[in-house]
């Protein structure tokens, strides 16, 4: 499979090191200097772009690989939200593909499957009603709360009746000076966002009562997990069409 990058930072950089030894090509890489490339016969020939940037380009870019005729692996968060109408009626109506993801991990996967299994169970039992995600992540991540920590919470919402929206709550920065949020009411699930050192991401949720605490946490290690879920997006994106995500690459 020919492979586009968009972004080559350190996430970039490992995305190509794992396409590479699963036997792909990199046909293209894209990054603040060098743009023009968008419209490159080298870029054009790729099978699919995996596009991992910040939130105020993710969408020109995606669209950019669109108009290009190259599907996207897309990874970046802080913009889908924003502009799901727009991509979805691309792929509907122009024939484009876009596979987008807050997380890429395949832990993660499981764990946000977890995470939906337990909002269900948790939605016959009000007294667990103090529903609060702490997530963290390295000094260098630009969005607050985190994607996959909007994903979980949505995946709360869905499945517990008592739940209509969340909220951001605090951030703590990496100085140590803590920005404060709102505090929740009880139809709203509170997420606290940590800044701190390199960590590639940490996500907690915890269901309190008046008798006891309940908690779930995804520790990630590094980020390979989350460029190996990448590239075998890409490998299911190169053979499928429409708007993707990780629930069409994994049934559970």
């Amino acid at each position: 499979m020919k492979i586009a990058l968009i972004g080559y930072g350190k996430m970039g950089k490992t995305i190509e090191k794992i396409a590479l030894e699963r036997g792909h090509e990199i046909v293209s890489i894209i990054d603040v200097d060098n743009r023009e490339d968008f419209y490159s016969d080298a870029f054009k020939s790729a099978d699919v772009a995996i596009e991992f940037t910040a939130p105020a380009v993710a969408f020109d870019n995606c669209m950019k690989a669109m108009d290009a005729g190259v599907k996207v692996v897309s990874g970046s968060t802080g913009w889908f939200q924003q502009h799901e109408t727009e991509m979805r009626d691309r792929c509907e109506k122009e024939g484009k593909t876009l596979f987008w993801s807050s997380n890429f991990s395949l832990g993660v996967a499981i764990f946000s499957a977890v995470n939906r299994y337990l909002a269900k169970i948790m939605n016959n039992f009000d007294n667990y009603n103090r529903v609060k995600i702490e997530e963290t992540h390295h000094i260098h991540k630009l969005d607050a709360p985190s994607g996959t920590a909007i994903t979980l919470a949505e995946g709360i919402i869905a499945n517990i009746d008592r739940k209509e929206r969340w909220i951001m709550g605090d951030l703590t920065n990496p100085d140590g000076s803590v920005t404060k949020g709102a505090e929740p009411r009880p139809t709203e699930i509170k997420i606290d966002a940590i800044r701190r050192d390199e960590v590639p991401g940490i996500h907690s949720i915890t269901y309190d009562s008046n008798e006891d605490t309940i908690t779930i946490t995804h520790d990630a290690h590094n980020r390979s997990g989350f460029a190996l879920g990448a590239v075998i997006a890409a490998e299911y994106t190169a053979q499928h069409c429409g708007l993707l995500g990780m629930k069409d690459l994994f049934d559970f």
